[in-house]
């Protein structure tokens, strides 16, 4: 079964490469199916698929359904900084910035060298800032 589930995988992240959205997702979201019946992935591979396909979701601005993906990548693979990020990101769109704070925070803390994650942490600091500074 991993096999069959591998295939799958290396066929998603194909087509999320190429920017094939729609067909990616599906690839995806049945790999994360079969993964789930079967109980037999691996933590890291589900987390991605996970990411991957919460990134697809965040392009089309299903911003809750993408933190959903997001949030359950880090539930499978806690150690994996980039879905922490990505649902920083979100937070940090929606304006909830205690929520982008930590999860930039928690990023950085399994990645100290994630430049992306350290410029959208002071961006949220400051923005949060300015927000106090007009009574908000």
């Amino acid at each position: 079964m991993e096999d069959d589930n591998s295939v799958i995988l290396e066929h998603a992240h194909s087509e999320f490469k190429k920017q094939n959205f729609k067909q990616a997702e599906e690839l995806y979201t049945k790999f994360i199916s079969s993964c789930l019946q079967s109980r037999g992935c691996a933590a890291s591979s589900l987390a991605a698929a996970y990411n991957n396909r919460g990134q697809i979701k965040y392009f089309r601005v299903d911003f809750h359904e993408a933190v959903d993906d997001y949030t359950s990548a880090i539930e499978i693979g806690s150690r994996f900084e980039t879905p922490f990020y990505n649902r920083g990101l979100i937070h940090y769109r929606l304006g909830f910035y205690d929520d982008a704070k930590s999860d930039f925070q928690q990023a950085l803390k399994l990645n100290p060298d994630f430049e992306d994650a350290k410029v959208s942490l002071q961006q949220t600091l400051l923005d949060q800032q300015h927000k106090i500074d007009r009574g908000y």
